[in-house]
């Protein structure tokens, strides 16, 4: 709905904007929730400190922000970059506040608050988007709308926190905190760089209007990160975690997490590369057609690297947040030069650029994932294998028929409707004939909640 109020320029000023506050927001967290996740003896004490360690690095990144904001609408030639970045800098005086709180949430798999904040943080960020974005106030509508979820978010992490949990920081014990999280935020801030840098690149070299039609492009492949990738992260690395402590390796966890995401996200890519137009004219509106071709391209992109998108929470698992760290350095260098070395060739080129660097990528991290973890390359493969079977019997006769009878204006409501309800239908069919674990935990989701409803 955002996509229909604002413009490709408003949208773009947004993004450029937002590039910058994710980056530091992977920075404000310094590693703190990896480090809580992964102590063997997690203390008051170590709370304590990580909550310090997580107040000094936010405030002093909201600072920077707020300074450089004005340098980036000079760079960008656009004043809306700079009031984004100073709305975004208020965010970062209140993380802290509920950060180290979830951090504790995920390491006792308790994901009932997450669940609840996250849901809630979504709705408030919507109205307020929504109702500003009416109300005329443009790509501000985005900024405040993040505020407002934010602000939610905190609210119910103290709601729900338990009474004796440490309320105030402390500086002992800072140091163990720091020398985790110097090479387990850098992951992070390495990653969003790569994450960012079309965007940064495009809007420099093409102006904001392309770095809009780049941006809704990776939009599909957005939705699929936030329905599925940031919850299975919140989970991961715990179960990770937990899996080591208990029997000394992670590596048949590492294979279980791969073979149900991959099971779930490559029929799923799949799926929205073929219904791009009607999905993108549904949700964005004919403004946007534009970027049919690009998301394609970007969610096969998607699809490769998500193969190995678990491997840095798998290291910092095993306590090896040096290789992580490299690992993650080396991906994104691998990202970035694809991208600028097609760049040339215009947002396509760009989008092509970004799929090499993910191919490349798949055996720097295999050759890290050997060594850091133990995972032979054989038994990723036989993991995967059934994963791409449901992939093709999904997809497959779905992208034939595009091909008989093509997706164009007149017909993309019945495309979308049939195309995404037959690749359902198929999708379920593959994992029951393929017996493939997901099935097992689907059929049980479904009894359970049919026994639930019976009760009632």
């Amino acid at each position: 709905m955002i996509a229909r109020l604002l413009t490709p320029a408003e949208v773009g000023t947004f993004a450029i904007a937002a590039v910058f506050a994710a980056l530091a927001s992977t920075f404000r967290d310094f590693g703190v929730a990896e480090y809580l996740i992964q102590a063997r003896n997690l203390t008051p004490a170590k709370l304590r400190a990580a909550l310090a360690l997580n107040i000094i690095v936010s405030w002093a990144i909201a600072a920077l922000l707020a300074v450089l904001a004005p340098f980036a609408a000079d760079f960008y030639r656009e004043p809306g970059v700079g009031y984004v970045m100073w709305v975004q800098a208020l965010n970062f005086m209140l993380v802290p506040f509920g950060a180290v709180t979830q951090a504790w949430f995920r390491r006792e798999l308790n994901y009932r608050p997450i669940v609840i904040g996250n849901l809630l943080s979504s709705i408030a960020a919507f109205v307020v988007a929504v109702s500003l974005a009416y109300a005329g106030f443009g790509f501000m509508s985005l900024a405040w709308s993040s505020l407002a979820g934010i602000v939610v978010t905190v609210v119910v992490a103290m709601w729900f926190r338990p009474a004796d949990f440490p309320k105030w920081p402390a500086l002992a014990g800072i140091g163990e905190v720091f020398q985790f999280g110097k090479f387990a935020s850098s992951i992070y801030i390495v990653g969003q760089l790569g994450k960012g840098a079309p965007e940064l690149l495009i809007g420099r070299a093409l102006g904001t209007a392309p770095v809009g039609i780049y941006s809704r492009a990776g939009g599909l492949v957005e939705m699929f990160n936030r329905l599925v990738l940031r919850p299975v992260f919140q989970v991961c690395m715990p179960y990770f975690a937990k899996s080591d402590r208990e029997s000394g390796t992670l590596v048949p966890a590492y294979l279980h997490s791969v073979g149900l995401l991959t099971a779930v996200g490559w029929p799923l890519l799949a799926l929205l590369g073929v219904l791009a137009y009607p999905a993108i004219r549904l949700i964005y509106g004919d403004q946007w057609l534009a970027a049919v071709t690009l998301a394609q391209i970007l969610c096969a992109a998607a699809a490769v690297e998500l193969l190995q998108t678990l491997s840095r929470e798998a290291l910092l698992a095993k306590g090896q947040a040096r290789r992580a760290n490299a690992l993650q350095i080396q991906l994104v260098l691998l990202q970035v030069s694809g991208l600028t070395l097609v760049f040339p060739y215009g947002l396509t080129g760009a989008a092509w650029g970004w799929m090499a660097g993910n191919l490349i990528g798949l055996v720097v991290a295999q050759w890290h994932l050997d060594r850091g973890i133990g995972l032979a390359l054989g038994a990723l493969s036989r993991a995967v294998i059934p994963s791409a079977v449901m992939t093709a019997v999904t997809a497959g006769p779905l992208l034939l028929v595009a091909q008989i009878w093509p997706i164009v204006e007149g017909n993309y409501l019945r495309w979308g409707l049939l195309g995404g309800s037959g690749g359902l239908l198929l999708w379920l069919l593959a994992a029951r004939a393929l017996r493939h674990p997901l099935w097992d935990e689907i059929s049980g989701l479904s009894k359970r909640l049919f026994q639930k409803l019976r009760a009632r």
